[in-house]
């Protein structure tokens, strides 16, 4: 090895292991990559046996300084051909009880490569914010570590906040008819930053009657540790979420914004790994194909995420009323969507739809937001889907599942004013309505003036001398080579 490669830094990168966490985190990987970093990234093993399905078994062969390391889940292998979302309690129980000991172990091993001269010595880790096990080990092998907040700042300051919803008595829920008789239209104006919040717009995790509720335990685990970190940065803008922001700062004095993640990596310097994704589904190329023949904002792209499931009836709702509106549209219909199984459409709601809309497994989203064609986004509201659709300049749809998308639903559509929700208990004939109104209707198009601001603002703080270009170098400099 080259006196300049053992000199290089090397950052060895750790999401948690659910699609929506490790989006974000491989961004940065490949920005810190275009910035002389050599990058050990890690997924779990069925993680990335699932991303080398998709990708292709050697799609990452040749790179020498943008490496895979797995680790094993804690989990009985899956049945299937590893197209499925492992069960999200038992991978929560995994990262509390397993994962620090392979984690351990891999540290060591790139210990020794390095002394082999096979690697760079490892300077620092980037974690997901959610896996309190990496500050520990951090703190055993003298390293610094950024921790990663891949969700907004408005659902970071919630969770740093459960605690004391349940020291006031607000959570656990009394009982189950606490979800429906208007207990969650209590106000919460305590939080700082969270302007106008009720507790129907916090993380649903809080919507638990069980006192030991293990989501909850996770997440207060997590957010206790954050302090410890060297230093956190988020996956927003200061024009984003500004009120919020601001109450953080004073809270953590080593808090950066470095987003959108999705306008920075646009507007980076394009090298070899531009090409390199971080997609566990197959994507389907013919979206792409199939949209050059539309008109340019009269297509309504519709995607729930990587994690949402629905029932049968809801799922059916959806169809009809897309159907019903008469205007084009592309579903992104993941295999496990469904509750039981796929379900099977009808023929005659193939034959209404057959001529103007296009139904696919799965896409690259991001390609897909900013075709020309794209005239709005029906999404679950997941951070990243929600930062993809500002800075492609699309207005929402909003349909919040679980997590911190009832939160990211509140922001877009009170706070932002470029989304509309839609009712948890969904039907056809609101779903047409709503559809009409963001393709044609008066508020649709004020919607997609703010949202096309947005968008320009995005890409002025993530350019060269705007505020999260400038925080991630700070974030390097002072942080990550801290000790080199």
């Amino acid at each position: 090895m080259s006196n300049f490669a053992k000199r290089k830094p090397h950052a060895v990168l750790i999401p948690y292991p659910t699609q929506g966490h490790i989006n974000p985190l491989f961004k940065l990987a490949k920005l810190l990559h275009l910035r002389g970093f050599h990058i050990t990234f890690v997924n779990t093993e069925y993680n990335h046996k699932r991303l080398l399905k998709s990708r292709g078994e050697n799609a990452f062969d040749g790179f020498t300084d943008f490496n895979f390391e797995t680790l094993p889940d804690g989990l009985t292998p899956m049945d299937g051909d590893g197209d499925v979302n492992p069960d999200l309690k038992s991978i929560r129980e995994s990262i509390r009880k397993k994962f620090i000991y392979p984690f351990r172990e891999l540290l060591a091993r790139l210990d020794d490569s390095a002394k082999s001269g096979l690697v760079p010595p490892v300077t620092c880790l980037v974690s997901d914010c959610l896996l309190s096990f990496t500050i520990r080990v951090a703190e055993e092998f003298a390293l610094p570590i950024v921790l990663l907040v891949p969700f907004s700042a408005c659902s970071f300051m919630s969770v740093l906040h459960f605690r004391t919803l349940i020291e006031k008595g607000l959570v656990p829920l009394k009982d189950e008819s606490y979800l429906t008789n208007g207990y969650l239209d209590t106000k919460v104006d305590w939080i700082p930053g969270l302007r106008n919040f009720r507790l129907k717009d916090l993380p649903d995790f809080i919507r638990t009657t069980d006192p030991n509720d293990l989501r909850i335990e996770f997440i207060i685990e997590a957010a206790e540790t954050f302090h410890r970190a060297s230093s956190i940065v988020l996956n927003t803008s200061n024009e984003l979420e500004s009120n919020v922001l601001n109450a953080l700062d004073i809270m953590f004095p080593s808090l950066y914004t470095i987003g959108p993640l999705t306008s920075f990596v646009n507007q980076s310097p394009q090298n070899q790994f531009a090409t390199l994704d971080s997609n566990l589904w197959k994507e389907d190329t013919k979206c792409l194909e199939w949209l050059e023949s539309k008109e340019p904002a009269s297509v309504v792209y519709v995607n729930f995420g990587s994690i949402t499931i629905m029932s049968p009836e809801k799922f059916l709702e959806f169809a009809w009323g897309l159907a019903n509106s008469k205007k084009p549209f592309l579903w992104i219909i993941r295999p496990d969507l469904v509750i039981g199984g796929s379900v099977v459409l009808s023929s005659e709601f193939a034959n209404e739809i057959s001529d103007r809309s296009l139904i696919a497994s799965w896409c690259s989203q991001e390609k897909v937001l900013n075709h020309p064609s794209i005239g709005g986004f029906l999404t679950h509201c997941g951070w990243n889907s929600t930062t993809e659709s500002i800075c492609a300049g699309v207005p929402m749809l909003c349909w919040p599942f679980f997590g911190d998308q009832p939160t990211n639903c509140r922001f877009i559509c009170n706070e932002l004013e470029i989304g509309i929700e839609i009712d948890t208990n969904v039907n056809r004939e609101n779903v047409e309505k709503l559809v009409d109104e963001i393709m044609v209707g008066e508020k649709g198009n004020k919607m997609r003036k703010k949202v096309m601001e947005l968008k320009k603002r995005a890409k002025e703080d993530t350019r060269p001398g705007g505020c999260s270009f400038m925080n991630l170098d700070k974030v390097i400099k002072e942080v990550l080579l801290k000790q080199n």
